[in-house]
């Protein structure tokens, strides 16, 4: 994995993507909006002193995000992706599964789909690598969006390449009912470190359920004269390879719709995928 390739996410030339502020530390921040979810729907035609209709118009809250504009490829987890929004939009419209439950998110990044989790969860966990103020960043993140959440949220250290866990980590993992991972593999070392970080993850005590969403990155390639998406062909390798052995095989594996609601703004691609598992 290369370090000299300066990354930027096509996210960010979107059209409308989203509103930017000035420049904070040398990155941006971003107003990511989304439409609140309606508890109680009212589906009674209501009208107005000309007893015109009133058509009822979508309220919207935002979470304020600082991310990258570009990275290192080591470092993309500081910049926002399709995956996270996928992850995001499928939190928002599941809430009720989240409610209440402890939620572990690795390779956070920016903490972004984390926050959205932290709306409806009794307790939050992001983890990525201590390196770069990928950590601090994602504690300012939390801080900025203080007024919508309600879980208790810590921000952990946790490396994929590492078999040890601090004992403040080791401890909360006994409680974890979902995981979380949005767009973690773009290397093929690191996805196989993933995949193992994460069958020891889903193997401690407890049932859990774990949903990863990604983005296939398309490549033409000399080798096969073709356009493919080298990571993710590698990542459905080892994933279903790992799914035929214990203790995976004894747990559902499946690839999920995406058919759910789309509350923030972005392009939900033909290329973005999900995956589920449940011990």
């Amino acid at each position: 994995m290369t370090d000299s390739l300066e990354v930027k996410s096509e996210l960010y030339d979107e059209d409308g993507f989203c509103n930017r502020s000035s420049p904070h530390r040398s990155n941006t921040i971003f107003f990511l909006q989304f439409f609140q979810i309606c508890e109680n729907l009212d589906f009674s035609i209501k009208t107005d002193d000309d007893e015109d209709v009133i058509v009822p118009r979508k309220k919207y809250q935002t979470i304020e995000i600082e991310c990258s504009p570009s990275t290192s490829l080591s470092l993309v987890g500081l910049q926002l992706w399709r995956g996270a929004f996928v992850l995001a939009d499928f939190i928002l419209s599941n809430h009720v599964d989240f409610t209440g439950k402890t939620v572990l998110e690795v390779g956070s990044g920016v903490g972004f789909t984390s926050i959205v989790a932290s709306m409806f969860a009794k307790e939050v966990i992001c983890t990525d690598i201590e390196e770069e103020g990928v950590l601090d960043m994602i504690k300012r993140n939390i801080k900025r969006n203080e007024n919508i959440i309600k879980a208790d949220v810590s921000v952990l250290p946790l490396d994929f390449y590492s078999d040890h866990y601090s004992e403040e980590l080791t401890n909360k993992l006994k409680n974890v009912d979902i995981i979380l991972a949005a767009d973690v593999i773009y290397d093929n070392d690191l996805t196989e470190a993933f995949i193992k970080t994460l069958i020891k993850l889903l193997n401690t005590p407890k049932n859990k359920k774990f949903y990863i969403a990604l983005e296939k990155r398309y490549v033409f390639t000399l080798d096969d004269m073709d356009t493919v998406a080298p990571c993710y062909e590698h990542f459905l390798s080892i994933f279903l390879k790992a799914s035929r052995r214990s203790p995976m095989c004894a747990w559902k594996v499946k690839e999920m719709n995406i058919d759910f609601e789309q509350r923030f703004k972005y392009e939900r691609s033909k290329h973005l995928v999900m995956w589920e598992i449940i011990t």
